[in-house]
C-alpha cells in the first residue's frame, strides 16, 4: 500500500474476489528523514491515506522500514551511475531489489502471494510464468518490472492489469476511497517531493562546464554538472532560441552537447550495444521483437544480434534521439515482456 489510488483499488478488488486473509504493508523507503531540509516530507501523508483505506476495509496495515536496504540496493547505484555519466533506472531496481526483493526477505515468506497496484498481468504457460503488458497502454508498467525473475513473478498478483486507468478511478469513487481524487505520484520512486536536482547536488555537488552545440562546436552556455543532464532532455537547459535537446556528454571534459530540434534527425540513432540481458522466462526465439527505451507508449520494432554481452547489438526500425548509456532497453514480443538489458553505448 502506497497511499495512492492504485494500490487502494487493488486491495478492494482482492476483497471482492473473496480474499479474506489479507494484510497490507506500507514500505517506508523515503529519504526525507535524512534529507528533510531539501523539501516537504510526504510519507506521513501517504501513510495516513493508507491507514484510512485499510481501516475502512477492515484490513490490518503494517509499516516495514526498508530505508537501509533501499540505500544499499537502489540509491547508491543511482548516484554511481550519475557520477559516471550514465542514465540510471532506479525504479527498475526498486521493484526487483526492494518491493519484490528486500520485502520478500523481511516478511514476504509468510505469505503465499503478494499483490501490488502495478498495471501489468501475469500468465502461467509451458511451466513458466510470463509477464504481460497491462491493457492500458499509457499506464502499462512492465518497463519497471522487467528485471523480475521466475520466483518473484510466481508470487505476484496484479489486480489492475486488465483495467484502464479511468475505470480504476471510477472504482475508487464507487468504493468511497478517501484518496479517490488524489493525483498520481510522479518522478523517481524514492524522492517523494524532494527536488531531483537538489538530491543530485547534495550527493555530487556542482561542477560547472560548457554547453556546446554538437553540430557546430559553438558554446551556447554553461551547466552546473553533467550529472544534472541526460541524453534526450529538453527542459532545464536555460538556452534561448530553442527547443534544444541534450544529444551527448563528454564526462572527461565535462561537456554537455546539445542539438536544436531541427537537428535531431542527425543526432538520432537506431543502433546500440547492450550488456548481458536478463530474460524473465526464456530467451526470445526467432521472429520479430519490439523494445521500449523508456516508460512510455513508444514501442520500436527491432532486431537483436551479436554473440554475447557487450557485443550484442540492437537495431531499431526507427531512430531515437534519447538513447543513453545506462538506461535499459526492455524487450517485448507482442504483449509479453521478455526481459531487459542495460545500454552500453
Amino acid at each position: 500500500m502506497s497511499g495512492g489510488v492504485d494500490s487502494s483499488v487493488a486491495l478492494r478488488l482482492l476483497q471482492e474476489e473473496g480474499h479474506d486473509d489479507l494484510t497490507a504493508f506500507y514500505l517506508k523507503i523515503w529519504l526525507e528523514d535524512e534529507l528533510h531540509y531539501l523539501g516537504d516530507c510526504p510519507w506521513e501523508e501517504d501513510l495516513a491515506y493508507a491507514r484510512a483505506v485499510c481501516d475502512a476495509a477492515g484490513v490490518p496495515l503494517e509499516v516495514v522500514p526498508l530505508q537501509r536496504q533501499y540505500w544499499d540496493r537502489v540509491v547508491s547505484y543511482t548516484i554511481a551511475e550519475l557520477k559516471d555519466g550514465r542514465t540510471p533506472s532506479p525504479d527498475i531496481f526498486c521493484n526487483q531489489r526492494v518491493k519484490f526483493g528486500a520485502f520478500f526477505e523481511e516478511v514476504g515468506e509468510d505469505f503465499d502471494r503478494v499483490a501490488t497496484g502495478h498495471y501489468a498481468r501475469t500468465e502461467e504457460a509451458d511451466g513458466l510464468h510470463w509477464l504481460k503488458k497491462g491493457v492500458d497502454p499509457v499506464k502499462d508498467q512492465t518497463y519497471f518490472l522487467c528485471y523480475l525473475d521466475q520466483a518473484q513473478l510466481a508470487r505476484c498478483v496484479f489486480p489492475l492489469g486488465a483495467l484502464p486507468k479511468n475505470e480504476v478511478r471510477a472504482l475508487a469513487e464507487r468504493y468511497g476511497l478517501p484518496n479517490s481524487a488524489r493525483p498520481d505520484s510522479q518522478g523517481i520512486c524514492f524522492l517523494g517531493k524532494i527536488s531531483y536536482n537538489d538530491f543530485v547536488r547534495h550527493h555530487l555537488g556542482e561542477k560547472p562546464g560548457d554547453i556546446i552545440r554538437r553540430e557546430t562546436g559553438e558554446k551556447l552556455g554553461e551547466h552546473r554538472g553533467f550529472w544534472f543532464h541526460t541524453v534526450g532532455q529538453r527542459r532545464g537547459l536555460g538556452l534561448a532560441q530553442g527547443p534544444w535537446f541534450v544529444s551527448g556528454k563528454d564526462v572527461e571534459e565535462n561537456i554537455v552537447y546539445v542539438s536544436h530540434a531541427d537537428e535531431l534527425p542527425e543526432a538520432s540513432r537506431s543502433e546500440y550495444r547492450i550488456g548481458e540481458p536478463h530474460w524473465i522466462s526464456a530467451p526470445p526465439g526467432e521472429g520479430s521483437l519490439q523494445v521500449k527505451l523508456r516508460h512510455s507508449e513508444q514501442v520500436y520494432d527491432c532486431e537483436l544480434s551479436g554473440p554475447g554481452p557487450g557485443d550484442a547489438v540492437v537495431r531499431l526500425a526507427d531512430a531515437d534521439a534519447g538513447i543513453a548509456a545506462g538506461q535499459f532497453t526492455v524487450f517485448y514480443k507482442g504483449d509479453v515482456c521478455l526481459g531487459a538489458a542495460p545500454i552500453l553505448g
